[in-house]
């Protein structure tokens, strides 16, 4: 595996765990819906901080964490539907598009409410656009494969939550699947041996619609966003 190989017998790269500490404190705590400024001034500011190897680091941990904490969110939910109601639902992390098909009004979107408290239009948009706009450093410091596939899941989450999920499309929800579409091509682009696309991504790269984007504060559309011939421009190259 060329990550493993660069690893070891690469160039030796400088990390600091303190540092990376450090860093990941100061995203959990100034950042966020708390925080007074917009989420896209947010995002500006939290990829200045995170542009290093040990910023790369961080933001790699922020995406695992938010895809991890999303599935037993998930997981968790499904077992309350069965307790209730005696209705079973599958939780597929390669593709959760069916479990939303199946019950979406029944579910609550997690990446609003995850114990982490990354705020998906802040610290994981931020963090989805280090990872993409650093991939070539990535096998450097950790294995891109596990780490592509957590960011096709929360993009999934993401447009599954659109779709099935109530979750209203504003400028911040568009530009945060266009940073995880971006992203996870940049990704795939710097492996020498990229896993294939996931289901989900797959069913929607056959569509051609645009879906309304709002304004944040309003009910007016301010644009569109065709998910189909975004991923295509980013996935088939």
């Amino acid at each position: 595996m060329r990550w493993l190989r660069r690893l070891l017998g690469g160039r030796k790269v400088q990390l600091d765990p303190g540092r990376q500490q450090a860093l990941l404190h100061d995203v959990q705590s100034r950042y966020g819906p708390h925080a007074r400024i917009r989420f896209n001034e947010q995002v500006d500011a939290l990829t200045g901080s995170l542009d290093s190897d040990d910023g790369l680091v961080v933001a790699t941990r922020i995406v695992s964490q938010v895809a991890d904490e999303a599935h037993v969110d998930l997981q968790a939910q499904a077992q309350e539907i069965h307790r209730r109601t005696g209705r079973r639902l599958l939780v597929h992390r390669r593709n959760y598009r069916p479990l939303w098909k199946e019950a979406g009004p029944a579910l609550r979107w997690p990446l609003f409410a995850l114990p982490c408290g990354f705020h998906p239009y802040a610290q994981v948009a931020a963090a989805v656009t280090v990872v993409g706009t650093r991939a070539p450093r990535l096998d450097r410091v950790t294995d891109p494969n596990p780490l592509v596939t957590r960011v096709f899941e929360v993009l999934d989450l993401t447009t599954s939550g659109w779709e099935y999920g109530r979750v209203r499309v504003d400028t911040d929800a568009a530009t945060l699947a266009d940073r995880l579409i971006v992203s996870a091509g940049q990704v795939l682009a710097a492996m020498d041996d990229p896993p294939r696309l996931p289901p989900a991504v797959r069913e929607l790269m056959r569509r051609n619609n645009t879906v309304a984007v709002h304004d944040p504060s309003s009910p007016r559309a301010v644009g569109g966003i065709n998910l189909g011939a975004r991923m295509r421009e980013e996935f088939l190259v």
